[in-house]
């Protein structure tokens, strides 16, 4: 069995692979995630997801196989980024409030001579938000560095109307998808006595 890297230090990630039984290393990797000029949502989050797993694959020996992944969150094509403070995370959330947007989550599994891609698109709705509970939910730190200025696994919850598609790919990774191309490259899931990450990864930022 080759082991699993996740090319990633995103913590929602390490939970969503430990909730389905997977065991792994998490040895996160530094790329440029800028947007390129007239790129889609989809091909961004695609080719990040991509870069990602290859960067891992490059760093590592023998028959280990690498999971990158990539999020964003569209409104009208337009991606929503982290917010850069408390002004443009209340223009974010203002902005999606009433309203319906999408999620977009790519993954992509890498091993030597072999490279496997999916994406999921998810919709989301919020319910009619106000200014000043969104900057409530700023203060309470949650928002800042989540694609689209909002957690729906945390605090976040309480503004998600309606959900179509993937919630666990809102999360961070799309676990149906996620656990078929796990297992087509021969990693398993449903495994005892946990993970194999390490105490850098464990305290590292979301990346």
């Amino acid at each position: 069995m080759p082991p699993l890297i996740l090319a990633s230090a995103s913590p929602r990630r390490r939970e969503l692979l430990r909730q389905i039984g997977v065991r792994f290393h998490c040895r996160p990797v530094d790329l440029c995630e800028a947007l390129r000029p007239r790129e889609s949502a989809r091909h961004y989050v695609t080719r990040l997801a991509q870069e990602k797993a290859l960067a891992g694959l490059a760093r590592e020996d023998g028959a280990a196989v690498v999971l990158g992944a990539d999020t964003c969150v569209t409104m009208a094509e337009q991606i929503l980024t982290k917010p850069v403070d408390e002004r443009d995370a209340v223009a974010m959330l203002m902005r999606l409030s009433g309203r319906r947007h999408r999620v977009l989550t790519a993954v992509a599994l890498a091993a030597k001579g072999r490279i496997e891609v999916c994406c999921v698109d998810t919709e989301v709705e919020f319910i009619e938000l106000d200014e000043a509970r969104c900057r409530h939910y700023w203060r309470t730190g949650e928002p800042r560095d989540k694609a689209g200025g909002y957690g729906i696994q945390g605090l976040g919850a309480v503004f998600v109307k309606a959900i179509e598609g993937s919630y666990s790919a809102v999360v961070g990774l799309p676990l149906m998808q996620t656990a078929a191309m796990l297992q087509r490259f021969d990693i398993p899931i449903w495994q005892p006595d946990g993970t194999l990450t390490n105490q850098l990864a464990e305290d590292a930022e979301d990346g």
